[in-house]
């Protein structure tokens, strides 16, 4: 019986053409390019893998942004020369400039001009870490406490409220409102959950636990971090949270819960 990768058309390079289809809204997210190691890497995984051709090897959908992929189905036309991957984004957004898909430029017929109609859902800089959009304030974590850090989060937080909408990603959700930061918060919990569960496996199978672990420290971070923003959008700060902390401390969690019933 011919293997299944064998009735695919793959280009003389030994590529196909990869386009990532939302599970739930039939949007078309991206189109990328895999060769047969990647298509059979997101068969056994049930993650988005693909082929580079400007660095000339494989690459894990998400490993630098996070932003993996849940393939559901993987679907081939009649020619069999194109692969379709139904998959879920995690995050919400496929695109590397922050929008949840690539294909964001609308032709205006009229005008003969290419138009952004999807808004960035997240800045590329606190994406990847990059600085080419947004000057970031930096927050000297080595050799800083916590606390401190914490407190110049709150800081800058406080400032973005007031600040233009196009000025920074967090004053853009600022701008949302509520709804908005919480959806954030729930979207980063969620991807938190999946490095934990990722580094349970990889430890399971007794592998290097190096990318994970600082997968799940950095989905964490986003986790706290778009609570904190959370947190000043209702009038809030850390030191509420750490007040709370600290009247704990000490007490056992059965004394603990029973001061919130009494």
């Amino acid at each position: 019986m011919m293997h299944w990768l064998d009735t695919l058309k793959f280009d003389e390079n030994g590529l196909i053409p990869a386009i990532a289809q939302d599970k739930d809204t039939g949007r078309i997210l991206m189109m990328a390019w895999q060769n047969r190691e990647a298509l059979e890497l997101t068969a056994k995984t049930g993650k988005g893998v693909y082929y580079s051709r400007s660095r000339g090897k494989l690459w894990h959908k998400g490993e630098t942004s996070g932003h993996t992929q849940i393939v559901h189905e993987i679907r081939t036309d009649c020619d069999a020369d194109v692969i379709t991957l139904i998959i879920t984004q995690i995050g919400g957004i496929a695109c590397h400039t922050g929008r949840e898909s690539c294909f964001y430029q609308k032709l205006d017929v009229e005008r003969g001009e290419w138009l952004a109609v999807d808004e960035v859902i997240k800045n590329p800089d606190e994406i990847y870490g990059t600085h080419d959009t947004v000057k970031r304030p930096a927050i000297k974590a080595q050799g800083t406490s916590a606390q401190t850090v914490l407190a110049e989060l709150d800081k800058i937080l406080h400032e973005r409220r007031s600040a233009d909408k196009d000025s920074s990603y967090v004053a853009s959700l600022y701008h949302k409102g509520l709804n908005k930061i919480l959806e954030k918060v729930g979207e980063e919990s969620t991807e938190a959950i999946i490095a934990a569960k990722e580094l349970q496996l990889v430890r399971a199978l007794a592998k290097d636990d190096n990318k994970a672990r600082a997968d799940v420290v950095y989905e964490v971070a986003d986790v706290w971090f778009h609570s904190l923003v959370a947190l000043h959008q209702l009038g809030l700060s850390s030191d509420d949270v750490l007040a709370e902390l600290g009247r704990r401390f000490g007490l056992s969690g059965i004394d603990e819960k029973n001061s919130r019933t009494n």
